[in-house]
C-alpha cells in the first residue's frame, strides 16, 4: 500500500513541529503505522517525538558514508520509538541541511529527499508520511513536495498575526501555480494555533476560500508537555481536537480546496487601508556625494558669499508657482517633503517631482546668466 503524503506548512517558530508531533502521535494511537519527516535544516521536528532525542540527519549521514565511499541504508536515517500505551511505533527522519553559511538549505531538502527515494521512501509498509515543513522561505528546494507532487496533500499552519498569514498564502499560491503545471498536491486546509479568538485568520480562510480544519487557543500545559518532550494530545481538551482532525483526514471527510491565495492589495487590505502613494526616489546626488556640488540651495557654503544666494533666491520668483512654493518651503523653510505635500494637498511622490523640476529649471537659470 502506498503511504499518503500530507506537507505541513507555516512560518517560522509558530508550532508547525508541535502540531505535526501530536498529529503524528494521533494517528500512532489509532493503530496507524506514521512516519514523521523534518524538513527544516535545524532539524528538531522529531525531537518531541523521541523524547528529547536529537536524531543524526541524512545531510549528515549521507556526507560521511560519501566520504567512506559506503551506501546510506535505511537503518542509518530512519528511526523507531516504541511507546508505553501505543499500539504502533512511531517512526522518524530528519533530513537536516548544512551549517550556517555553509550551503543552500534548500539543496539539502532536494539532495535529501533524493536519497530517501532510492531506499524507497514511497513504497515503505508505512500509512501516513506527515512532512514538517518550513514554511516562509521561498527558495524551490522547500517546495518540493508541490513541485513534483511527493505531498498528496497540504495543510497550512498558521496564528493570527499578518506575517504568519502573509506566509500561508504564500504556499497557497505556490501550490496552485504547481497545479498549473502539473501538479496534484491539494489543499486540505487551515490550522489556526495558539488562536486568541481575534478572527483574523479566520477572516484571511474566508476571503481565500481555505477551509479551517482546527482552532487551537493557547494552552499553557500543553506548551509544558512540548516543553519536557512529552505529548501534549495527552490533555484530554487538546487530544479531542487532534483526534478529530486525524479521524477526518483518515476518513477523507475534508473536501480540499479550490483556493489560489490572495495577491497583496487584496491580501494587505484585510489588515486595514492600503497606502497607494508611490515610494520617495533617492536621487543619484545625494548618495553619490555630490548633492554639495549640483544641489543650489548649497551654493552659498562655496565660499561665492551673499550675492550667489540672492541671485538664487532672485532666480526663484521666476519659476511657475507650482514649483515657486513647493521649492520654498522645503529649501528655505526646511520642511519636509511630506511636509510640503501635506500643505499643498498633494502626494509626497508628486511634491518630491515638482521639487525635482525646480532644481532643474533653477541650474538652468543660474548658469545662463
Amino acid at each position: 500500500m502506498t503511504p499518503r503524503t500530507i506537507a505541513i506548512y507555516g512560518k517560522g517558530g509558530i508550532g508547525k513541529s508541535f502540531t505535526t508531533t501530536n498529529l503524528s502521535a494521533t494517528f500512532a494511537l489509532m493503530g496507524k503505522r506514521v512516519l514523521q519527516l523534518g524538513c527544516d535544516p535545524k532539524h528538531d521536528s522529531t525531537t518531541s517525538l523521541f523524547g528529547g532525542v536529537s536524531l543524526p540527519t541524512v545531510t549528515e549521514v549521507f556526507a560521511e558514508k560519501n566520504a567512506r565511499n559506503e551506501s546510506v541504508r535505511i537503518s542509518d536515517v530512519v528511526f523507531r520509538r516504541d511507546i508505553s500505551g501505543f499500539p504502533q511505533p512511531i517512526y522518524g527522519v530528519e533530513l537536516g541541511g548544512p551549517q550556517v553559511g555553509r550551503g543552500c538549505g534548500g539543496r539539502g531538502i532536494i539532495s535529501g529527499f533524493d536519497v530517501l527515494e532510492k531506499l524507497g521512501l514511497f513504497t515503505w509498509d508505512l500509512d501516513i508520511i506527515l512532512m514538517d515543513f518550513l514554511g516562509d522561505v521561498v527558495c524551490g528546494g522547500f517546495a518540493t513536495p508541490l513541485a513534483r507532487s511527493l505531498s498528496e496533500e497540504v495543510i497550512l499552519l498558521t496564528t493570527n498575526d499578518r506575517q504568519s498569514i502573509f506566509t500561508a498564502n504564500n504556499i497557497c499560491q505556490a501550490n496552485n501555480y504547481f497545479k498549473t503545471v502539473g501538479g496534484q498536491s491539494k489543499l486540505l486546509g487551515l490550522i489556526i494555533n495558539r488562536d486568541d479568538g481575534s478572527g483574523i485568520a479566520e477572516k484571511y480562510a474566508a476571503a481565500a476560500g481555505i477551509n479551517i480544519l482546527m482552532r487551537l487557543p493557547y494552552n499553557p500545559a500543553a506548551r509544558d508537555k512540548d516543553d519536557r518532550f512529552d505529548f501534549a494530545v495527552k490533555l484530554p481538551d487538546i487530544g479531542e481536537k487532534f483526534n478529530k482532525l486525524a479521524t477526518d483526514i483518515i476518513e477523507r471527510n475534508i473536501k480540499p480546496c479550490e483556493a489560489a491565495g490572495l495577491d497583496f492589495q487584496t491580501f494587505v487590505r484585510l489588515f486595514g487601508e492600503v497606502n497607494e502613494s508611490h515610494p520617495t526616489p533617492a536621487s543619484d546626488d545625494e548618495l553619490t556625494g555630490n548633492k554639495a556640488k549640483n544641489d543650489l540651495p548649497e551654493t552659498q557654503k562655496n565660499g561665492s558669499g551673499s550675492s550667489e544666494k540672492e541671485k538664487l533666491l532672485a532666480l526663484v520668483e521666476k519659476l511657475p508657482r507650482a514649483e515657486q512654493e513647493i521649492y520654498c518651503m522645503i529649501e528655505v523653510d526646511k520642511k519636509s517633503t511630506a511636509e510640503a505635500a501635506q500643505l499643498k494637498g498633494i502626494t509626497e511622490s508628486q511634491a518630491h517631482e515638482i521639487l525635482s523640476a525646480a532644481r532643474a529649471r533653477l541650474r538652468k537659470l543660474f548658469f545662463s546668466i
